[in-house]
């Protein structure tokens, strides 16, 4: 059985930023950061400590991925989604949270586990390749009309 000692040093020693929250309550409060959520994000525990992690959205609360992960709060599931968070400073990034439920030794849900890992380099990188695929797809049909229109075809 691993000791709490070894748990606390794994966990502070992990890059993705892991959150510990209440499953009680409406609000679902913030109990616990590891030092990578606070280098991600830019709060402290004690800046954050038993608020729920709304503030991490700003006003972007019409994100589709909301949807799923507060279907995964209020059922006990889990859920795996990318969404769009704001650090301390205001700037953006693009956040995976995968989200899992604790239960305890009578199989009563008691808390949440959010690890959170920056993704914003892989979500930029996708936008700009459909960006690319989009005015790839407009010349071919750009040079399709020329074609069509100037006879270039029957040469």
């Amino acid at each position: 059985m691993i000791n709490a000692k070894l748990l606390q040093m794994v966990v502070n020693a992990s890059n993705d930023g892991i959150v510990v929250a209440e499953r009680e309550g409406r609000e679902k409060p913030l109990i616990y950061v590891n030092p990578a959520f606070e280098r991600l994000t830019g709060y402290t525990l004690d800046e954050i400590l038993y608020q729920d992690c709304r503030f991490l959205q700003a006003g972007d609360r019409d994100q589709p991925a909301l949807i799923a992960i507060r279907d995964a709060l209020d059922s006990g599931g889990a859920c795996r989604e990318i969404l769009r968070n704001y650090r301390k400073d205001g700037t953006p990034f693009w956040n995976e949270l995968s989200l899992s439920t604790v239960y305890n030794e009578v199989d009563k849900q008691t808390y949440f586990v959010g690890v959170q890992k920056d993704v914003t380099t892989q979500v930029k990188a996708q936008q700009r390749v459909a960006q690319l695929e989009a005015q790839l797809a407009e010349l071919k049909s750009e040079i399709a009309t020329l074609k069509a229109t100037s006879g270039f075809n029957k040469l």
